[in-house]
């Protein structure tokens, strides 16, 4: 079962950057050459690779899946400081190189919406749930339980976007925002959430189970 897709492959918000990108790389060649152009046409690649947005297979067995592309960088215990309750932290750092388009864990309903602006330090460190700008969906899965999923920008990162609404209903999957430029994405979990991931691991959003509820 393919997850809910609305876009095309090449992701929305990357089509001024490429129409921007291939216009003065098409004017420089016209006017200086294809060997003074060729850096254009190399940085044109990259914004293509960069905005790819495939559509992507749910898993057969029922959990929590990535909100991200990417790798793990932390599987921990702490405080969810927007539940304020004790949660376990499963982060996924993507670098430019991954798919930047973020996808709902589970299937359940919106019910908090928090932006803080920040500083906008590597992604990669574990200061950055704090210290970075973040917009941060509380979301109510189907079972009742809770959970925060976090988008944190990151050392280039300059926007994050998020497409969903206070009360609106997400399906597993289900494309709600994007990040520009390198970030990362924090889920806090129940406590007794069964982890099935760890740090190091590569994963990709609306495929991979990170974990399952507990009981």
């Amino acid at each position: 079962m393919k997850a809910p897709y609305p876009y095309p492959i090449i992701a929305r918000e990357g089509w001024p950057y490429i129409v921007g990108v291939a216009l003065l790389s098409l004017f420089t060649t016209h006017y200086f050459g294809w060997v003074v152009a060729l850096p254009l046409y190399l940085i044109l690649l990259f914004v293509v690779q960069f905005f790819r947005d495939p559509a992507r297979e749910l898993p057969s067995e029922p959990g929590i899946i990535s909100p991200a592309d990417g790798r793990i960088v932390a599987v921990m215990p702490c405080r969810d400081p927007y539940l304020q309750c004790d949660a376990i932290k499963v982060s996924v750092f993507m670098n430019v190189f991954n798919v930047h388009s973020n996808r709902s864990p589970v299937s359940g309903v919106v019910e908090e919406i928090r932006y803080f602006p920040g500083a906008f330090v590597n992604a990669d460190l574990d200061k950055a749930s704090e210290a970075n700008e973040r917009n941060a969906l509380v979301i109510r899965a189907e079972n009742g339980k809770r959970l925060s999923c976090v988008q944190v920008a990151g050392l280039i990162a300059r926007r994050i976007l998020c497409y969903v609404n206070v009360g609106q209903s997400l399906l597993p999957g289900q494309r709600y925002g994007f990040i520009r430029f390198g970030s990362r994405v924090d889920l806090y979990l129940p406590t007794n959430s069964v982890i099935k991931v760890a740090i190091g691991d590569r994963v990709w959003a609306g495929s991979t189970i990170l974990a399952q509820w507990g009981e």
